[in-house]
């Protein structure tokens, strides 16, 4: 369920503030989960515009007031798989988590993908509150009189206190975990609403950050809850992102664009010709193909600053990383933009023998870029008519 923010912290000004009434206290648990490696969203569509770690920080920010007291969690899996840019990603999730003042951070499948001896160093160097399946203990903390304990194994909740369980198993698999009072799950599945299980509320985080989470407690001393609210607030446009996180994503870029600077080429051939060289016999087809957006792939990627990402040029020109391929506007600017290659395929042997008809576009061509998260509205016998020629 979506709730204005307005409407939120005018909830927030009758049960937010603290007080008390009886003994009972109200306190947010603001959580994320299964952010899967979305630093920032990849803007390919409005209406997959949601997300990022600069909104979700602009937004704590802006509404600090109106949202405390509140706990801040992520329930892991916000890693991508490792790689060196996947790695350059743990440094800006780290340091953006570390702006934010993540009370706790779970480690969880994605994030044991990278080595102890690498992880390790940066969240010390961060000082992240960091628990995982791998590690004992748990995180101990208190909002005003109430005593709360943030732990990955069920056994560290106790009584007399409010227990927060962060796991990445799906809700319906949580039955040994009961005896919690709150489970947030990284799983990426959509809980709109909490799954309840005996005392536990279990509720979900948002795959790829594009909303953030607030349950909302009313709670006694002993930290036993009395009621509860959860709501989402979609991280769209609207908000505003903060300065300091920003700086932590435009020094990832640049470390990107370093990265690729600095990597292997691979090895130049002719096994990608160009839409010049087929333009040589199909010349009409290559005056169509001008006037639609293909044309313009790479032109789109360089008005938001990412045309040194390698996830979003891979989509943006042809056979990137691959031999012959495109490498860089510097090196290989004839194979810019999505051209006939990268949609027909390599079929040399069609340069040999012009009977021989290229590699038909198929759906399945299409939907390697056309995702659901880069292309929501992609049907492909629609979208076939605009690119025909």
């Amino acid at each position: 369920m979506n709730i204005p923010i307005t409407l939120l912290i005018m909830m927030s000004m009758f049960l937010l503030p603290f007080i008390t009434h009886g003994q009972e206290h109200t306190l947010n648990i603001i959580y994320t989960g299964a952010i899967k490696g979305e630093l920032e969203p990849c803007g390919c569509s409005p209406k997959t515009d949601y997300g990022g770690m600069a909104r979700l920080s602009g937004f704590l920010s802006a509404h600090e007031e109106g949202l405390s007291p509140y706990i801040l969690v992520d329930a892991g899996n916000f890693l991508p798989k490792d790689s060196p840019q996947g790695r350059l990603k743990v440094d800006a999730f780290l340091k953006s988590f570390a702006v934010m003042k993540y009370d706790t951070v779970a480690f969880m499948s994605s994030e044991q993908a990278y080595p102890d001896d690498f992880l390790s160093p940066l969240i010390k160097q961060y000082g992240i509150p960091a628990l995982s399946y791998s590690s004992t203990g748990a995180v101990s903390l208190s909002r005003g009189t109430v005593n709360v304990i943030i732990a990955v194994d069920p056994s560290d909740c106790l009584e007399g206190t409010l227990d927060i369980l962060l796991t990445d198993h799906p809700a319906a698999q949580t039955e040994n975990m009961s005896g919690c009072d709150v489970i947030i799950t990284s799983s990426g599945e959509t809980l709109e609403e909490p799954f309840n299980r005996e005392k536990s509320i279990i509720v979900a985080g948002a795959e790829r950050g594009k909303k953030v989470g607030i349950l909302t407690l009313q709670v006694d001393d002993a930290g036993r809850v009395k009621g509860y609210q959860n709501s989402f607030r979609d991280l769209g446009n609207d908000i505003e992102g903060d300065g300091k996180v920003r700086a932590v994503l435009d020094d990832y870029d640049a470390k990107v664009a370093r990265l690729i600077s600095e990597s292997v080429r691979p090895p130049a051939s002719d096994t990608y010709l160009g839409a010049a060289k087929c333009a040589e016999c199909h010349q009409p087809f290559e005056e169509s193909w001008k006037k639609t957006r293909h044309a313009r792939a790479f032109e789109s990627l360089e008005h938001v600053g990412k045309e040194n990402d390698p996830e979003c040029i891979v989509c943006h020109v042809v056979g990137y990383g691959e031999e012959g391929g495109f490498y860089s506007m510097s090196t290989t600017p004839a194979l810019a933009n999505v051209q006939c290659e990268e949609c027909h395929g390599l079929d040399r042997g069609h340069m040999e023998d012009f009977s021989k008809p290229m590699r038909p576009v198929t759906k399945k061509v299409c939907l390697k870029c056309h995702t659901k998260e880069n292309s929501p509205d992609f049907d492909y016998t629609i979208h076939l008519k605009k690119i025909m020629h």
